[in-house]
C-alpha cells in the first residue's frame, strides 16, 4: 500500500544516507517540504520498515493521532503487535529521552507540531526535545496544512532548534503527486478559487479530476454512499461549524438541515484516528482533525458559515466555528493585544482546513455550501473551469463509469490498481491507456524513427494505466529490464516515460539513443540513464555538447557510465524522461 514514485525514491534513499551520517558525522537534520498527496508519508512509512530492517532504532511521529492508528492497522499481521505499536508515537514523548537515544524519528505532519502538548509533564519544545533524541531527526513538512491556533511547525523553527545543538541541516522537496489524479493543477486551482494565494490556475479541463457542487446535504451523503457501494472508499467530512452533542449523548445528533430531511453525527470517539478504516464511518462525519494525513478515493465536504463569499470574496467567520472545536482555542485573547496579526492567522487557519479537506479525494471532490452565495460562488467557479470544448472530467468521468457498468456486468471488473496492455484495436476513448512501447522493437528500428508523440499512436499494444494516474498526449510505458540502475527502477519494473521532454535534462533519468553505444544490461544502443551535460557556449550564444554522461544509479559493482564527447555527443537521441513506475516485478 505504501508504493513509491520518482523523487519519493529519491528523498528516500537520500534519509538512509544521513542517517548512516548520523552515526558517526553528528547530528543531522532533514527537513522534507511537500504538498497534499506529494508522498510524505509514503516515504515515512517506507523508511520505517526499511530502518527497522537495518537495526536502527527508529519511530514514526506524528501529532495527530489518526494517521498513526491507521498505519498501525495496516501493519496489523506484519508483526506483533506490541512491536509495531512501539514504533508509532506522538511528538510529545520525548520531553525526558537522553539524547542521541534514538537512531531515527521520522516526525511526519510536522507543520502540526506544537511548543508543548497538554498532555506534557515536562519538556520545552515539541522540536527541539526530538532533534536532541535524535542522531538523525526528518522532518516532513506543509505549512499549507497547519490548521490550529497551537501549531508552530515551521522550517524557521526546526532550523533554529537544529542549529541550536549543532545539527547538520539538509532540506529536500517532494512534488510528485499521488492524489488528485497526479495532478498539481488542482491544487493551484484551489489555492486561487479559496483566494490563498494568487495563481494562473483558472482552467481545468484537460484535469481528470472530478468536481463538483451538489444541490443539497442529501444529495451530497446519497452520492458519497453511492461512491462507497461501487468498491470506491468515500467519506463525508465538514468544516467544524457543528458542536460535538453525540460525544456525551449517543443519541443526539450533531449536523443537521431540517429543510433537507438531513440529520448525521460526527465520527464515534470511540472511533477515535481509525475513522476512515471503519465501515460504519459512512454514515458519520469526519473532520479535519480525523482525516489530516489520510486520504480516500471521494471526499465529499461540507462548507460551514465559517467560509462564506461575499461579491465574489472569500470571507473567513472564526466566530462561527463551533465552541468544542479547539482549533482557535487562544483567538480571542491574541485578538485583544493584536487583532490584526490573529485575525490574519485565524483566517489562514479556516483556508487552510478546507483546503485540506477539499484535497483528500484521490478522484474526486464533491461540494455542498450552506450559505447560498458561497454555493453559487463554488458552482460558477467550477463550471467556468471546465467550460473548454474538450469533454470535462466529470463528463469523462461518467462515461468511463457507464462503460465499465456495462462490460463489467458478469462482476469480473479489472482491479483498477494494477496495469494491463491491450491490443491497440481494443482501445477506446474512455479507456485510460498509454501506448506500450517492447524494449526489442524499440532497440531496433522504432527508435531510429522516433521523433515525437505521433510517433506513439503506432503502437500495437496499449497500458490501461492504474486509477492513481491519468493518461495524456506524450506519454508512454516500457518495461526496464537489467540492474545498471536498480537504485531507481529495479530490474523488469514497468515503467512510466514522457516523450520528448522540454527544459535543461541534466540530473534527469532519461530514456536514450545512440547507435554507437552499448547498453550494459542489453548490449543495444537504447538505455536507460542519469542524464549529464556539460556545453560550450559561443561567443554568439550559440551552444553545443562537450561531453553527456550517461550515469548508472546502481548498488551492483561492474557497471560504467556511458561518456559521449564531442560530434557523438551531438547524435544521441533523447526519447523521454522516466516519470515513475507503475508495476515492479514480483521477488
Amino acid at each position: 500500500e505504501f508504493l513509491m514514485i520518482d523523487d519519493q525514491k529519491l528523498v528516500f534513499e537520500t534519509v538512509l544516507e544521513i542517517a548512516d551520517l548520523g552515526q558517526n558525522a553528528g547530528k543531522q537534520v532533514l527537513i522534507v517540504e511537500g504538498g497534499p498527496g506529494t508522498g510524505k508519508s509514503v516515504v515515512a512509512m517506507n523508511l520505517l520498515s526499511e530502518l527497522t530492517s537495518r537495526y536502527q532504532t527508529v519511530h514514526y511521529i506524528t501529532p495527530n493521532r489518526a494517521p498513526r492508528q491507521v498505519y498501525e492497522g495496516r501493519l496489523t499481521g506484519t508483526m506483533t503487535k506490541s512491536r509495531f505499536t512501539n514504533l508509532f508515537k506522538g511528538s510529545g514523548s520525548y520531553d525526558s529521552n537522553k539524547p542521541d537515544s534514538m537512531d531515527v524519528l521520522l516526525v511526519d505532519e510536522a507543520h502540526r507540531l506544537v511548543e508543548r502538548s497538554q498532555y506534557q509533564k515536562s519538556g520545552t519544545n515539541q522540536t527541539r526535545d526530538i532533534i536532541r533524541t535524535a542522531k538523525t531527526s526528518v522532518f516532513f513538512i506543509d505549512h499549507a496544512q497547519q490548521v490550529t491556533w497551537k501549531d508552530t511547525g515551521s522550517v524557521e523553527d526546526i532550523e533554529y532548534w537544529a542549529r541550536a545543538q549543532g545539527a547538520t541541516i539538509q532540506r529536500a522537496v517532494l512534488q510528485s503527486q499521488f492524489r488528485c489524479n497526479g495532478s498539481d493543477g488542482y491544487l493551484t486551482w484551489l489555492d486561487q478559487v479559496l483566494q490563498i494565494r494568487e495563481t494562473a490556475q483558472d482552467d481545468l479541463a484537460d484535469i481528470p479530476y472530478h468536481l463538483e457542487v451538489v444541490d443539497s446535504p442529501t444529495t451530497l451523503r446519497d452520492r458519497i454512499i453511492e461512491m462507497d457501494q461501487q468498491s470506491r472508499k468515500a467519506r463525508l467530512v465538514a468544516g467544524y461549524c457543528w458542536n460535538w452533542l453525540s460525544k456525551k449523548d449517543p443519541n443526539a445528533w450533531d449536523i443537521t438541515f431540517p429543510e433537507h430531511d438531513f440529520r448525521m453525527q460526527w465520527n464515534l470517539n470511540n472511533d477515535e484516528g481509525r475513522y476512515l478504516e471503519k465501515p460504519h464511518s459512512i454514515d458519520q462525519i469526519g473532520c479535519i482533525h480525523t482525516v489530516q494525513g489520510l486520504e480516500m478515493d471521494y471526499v465529499g465536504v461540507i462548507i460551514g458559515p465559517d467560509l462564506v463569499v461575499r461579491d465574489g470574496r472569500v470571507i473567513s467567520q472564526p466566530s462561527e466555528r463551533a465552541s468544542s472545536d479547539r482549533s482557535l482555542h487562544g483567538y480571542k485573547g491574541a485578538r485583544k493585544t493584536s487583532p490584526g496579526d490573529a485575525d490574519a492567522r485565524a483566517d489562514a487557519i479556516v483556508r487552510n482546513t478546507y483546503r485540506t479537506l477539499m484535497s483528500r479525494g484521490l478522484k474526486g471532490c464533491f461540494i455542498y455550501c450552506t450559505d447560498p452565495e458561497t454555493q453559487r460562488y463554488f458552482r460558477e467557479r467550477i463550471a467556468a473551469a471546465f467550460s473548454a470544448e474538450e469533454p470535462t472530467a466529470i463528463e469523462n468521468l461518467q462515461t468511463h463509469e457507464s462503460t465499465a457498468k456495462t462490460a463489467n456486468a458478469d462482476n469480473s471488473e479489472p482491479n483498477p490498481d494494477t496495469p494491463r496492455l491491450i491490443p491497440v484495436e481494443d482501445v477506446t476513448p474512455s479507456d485510460n491507456a498509454i501506448p506500450f512501447i517492447d524494449l526489442e522493437a524499440a532497440a531496433g528500428g522504432f527508435s531510429e524513427g522516433f521523433a515525437g508523440t505521433e510517433s506513439l499512436d503506432h503502437a500495437d499494444t496499449w497500458l490501461v494505466l492504474p486509477d492513481l494516474y491519468r493518461a495524456r498526449v506524450g506519454l508512454f510505458a516500457m518495461r526496464v529490464v537489467g540492474e545498471s540502475m536498480n537504485r531507481r527502477i529495479p530490474n523488469g519494473s514497468l515503467c512510466l516515460f514522457e516523450a520528448t521532454p522540454g527544459g535543461s535534462r541534466s540530473g534527469r533519468v532519461m530514456l536514450v539513443y545512440h547507435r554507437d553505444i552499448q547498453d550494459p544490461d542489453n548490449n543495444g544502443g537504447l538505455t536507460v540513464k542519469t542524464y549529464q551535460s556539460e556545453k560550450v557556449i559561443k561567443p554568439h550564444g550559440e551552444w553545443h555538447h562537450h561531453r553527456i554522461t550517461l550515469a548508472c544509479d546502481t548498488l551492483n559493482d561492474g557497471y560504467e557510465d556511458i561518456v559521449l564527447e564531442g560530434a557523438i555527443a551531438g547524435e544521441l537521441q533523447v526519447l523521454g524522461e522516466f516519470k515513475g513506475i507503475l508495476d515492479e516485478p514480483s521477488q
